[in-house]
């Protein structure tokens, strides 16, 4: 059974979280993380609501027509945003006498993948990048000179944020980096199901084969994990969002803390796989506020690492969360 959280003082457990609305109701929070939203209500938290359609439009000043003047440090909690319209909606934040906790820099930083690949360079596959615009793939030789500063072999195709694993032989993956026809197929038809979503530009990562790591029972557990760090610390340890699988099992964190740390962000996922050599590697890195939390995780857990002065968490739970 899992411990009790420790308590904290009623101010400790107080956050001001910024959700997106219902886009059909703009006085209520978006069915995706109204249950959310009711448990930062019920540990004491103070909910607002930002019109995330009118960020995505330009429009932050409607977006946050909502949030009062003087709301102070707030957190954003949504649908991923640009950088730059996150750094829209922090400057019309501060017009109000309020802001992020997290700054504009902080969540490019974090949310694109040329912000923390250097920081995790020996803790993820050896990746490559090249801006481009939303409908323009790079040409051939442009793609062919990226691929070349790769390990031989098979890569994956993503942009600075996403990729589109669901269509993997048609737009993510390429089964030899060095099939100058294939690559730019695949990247042409990521960037074309990308549409005006695709973000910063294109990104090749070399490919590694990844393992279900086995509970203590012999069982399969998740084969990716996501792990929630609030400044520097993790807190949460939860199976990936798209994992069928709840149960975790959680990593050795002394080198992902480490990278953590450097890369000085406050609230940040790092998503790990365990290689069939038997190393974690992290696959992934992204914002807090805009990373998913599984369905049937501890709620109470995640809103609490977003209160000041927080205890930390520890032990494995039977939901499959575990808090650390």
């Amino acid at each position: 059974m899992p411990m009790p959280m420790p308590t904290t003082a009623a101010g400790d457990a107080a956050a001001t979280v910024l959700y997106c609305c219902d886009p059909l109701s703009e006085r209520r929070v978006d069915g995706h993380f109204a249950a959310e939203a009711r448990q930062l209500h019920a540990a004491g938290g103070l909910t607002l609501l930002v019109d995330h359609d009118a960020l995505l439009t330009g429009d932050a000043e409607r977006a946050v027509a909502r949030v009062p003047d003087r709301a102070g440090t707030l957190w954003y909690r949504g649908w991923m945003l640009p950088a730059d319209r996150y750094a829209a909606l922090d400057a019309a934040l501060r017009r109000r006498g309020g802001r992020l906790a997290v700054t504009a820099e902080q969540y490019r930083r974090a949310h694109e993948l040329p912000g923390w690949y250097a920081t995790f360079a020996d803790l993820t596959p050896v990746s490559a990048w090249l801006p481009a615009e939303p409908g323009r793939t790079p040409d051939p030789q442009r793609l062919t000179a990226l691929a070349a500063g790769l390990p031989p072999g098979a890569g994956v195709v993503k942009d600075y944020v996403k990729s589109r694993k669901h269509e993997w032989d048609e737009a993510c993956h390429v089964p030899d980096l060095g099939d100058a026809d294939a690559l730019h197929r695949v990247v042409g038809r990521f960037v074309e199901l990308q549409e005006e979503f695709l973000a910063g530009g294109v990104v090749l990562r070399a490919f590694e084969d990844f393992v279900a790591p086995p509970t203590r029972a012999g069982t399969a557990a998740a084969a990716e994990v996501r792990v929630w760090w609030r400044d520097g610390t993790p807190r949460l340890v939860t199976a990936h969002p798209d994992s069928p699988v709840a149960e975790v099992v959680t990593p050795d964190l002394g080198p992902v803390r480490a990278a953590v740390e450097a890369l000085g962000c406050p609230f940040v996922t790092t998503d790990l796989a365990l290689r069939a050599d038997g190393v974690w590697r992290v696959v992934e890195v992204g914002d807090g506020q805009v990373s998913d939390l599984r369905q049937g995780a501890d709620l109470d857990a995640f809103v609490r690492i977003l209160a000041p002065g927080q205890a930390p968490l520890r032990t494995p739970s039977v939901s499959g969360t575990t808090r650390l």
